[in-house]
């Protein structure tokens, strides 16, 4: 019997494990933001925003994450969180914050986002294929 036929199609679990990592992440940040715990009011000031946009940037965050979490709005909610994490990567260039713990951690959330979307999506993956180099000729 053909062996494509008897095979079970592979579930993206590595996907669901990315996407989940980023999106627990996420939620905790947003959710301290929204309800304005002092450590996120007080690293929100030391990044140089003022206390009273810390609900407004936790709301933005939890709002853009519901909308990865849903599989039919993943693609919009992965990209809205691209300009918010891109936000947050030019507030610690601005600052001058280490390269690889602080400049660099919402490159690694990104990372995550797209990467989890990336294994559970199949027509993200139809859209953006993984290449082998062709051979010249």
């Amino acid at each position: 019997m053909n062996n494509q036929i008897t095979q079970k199609p592979k579930r993206p679990w590595g996907g669901y494990v990315l996407s989940g990592l980023a999106i627990l992440f996420l939620l905790f940040d947003s959710i301290i933001k929204v309800l304005k715990l002092d450590v996120a009011v007080e690293g929100t000031v030391e990044l140089g925003y003022p206390a009273s946009a810390v609900v407004g940037i936790g709301l933005t965050a939890l709002i853009c994450t519901i909308l990865y979490t849903i599989p039919r709005t993943a693609v919009l909610g992965a990209v809205l969180l691209s300009g918010y994490l891109g936000g947050a990567i030019a507030t610690h260039v601005r600052l001058g914050n280490p390269l690889f713990s602080h400049v660099l951690f919402p490159v690694y959330i990104a990372l995550m986002i797209w990467g989890g979307l990336y294994l559970r999506d199949r027509a993200l993956r139809l859209l953006l294929p993984l290449r082998q180099r062709q051979h010249e000729i």
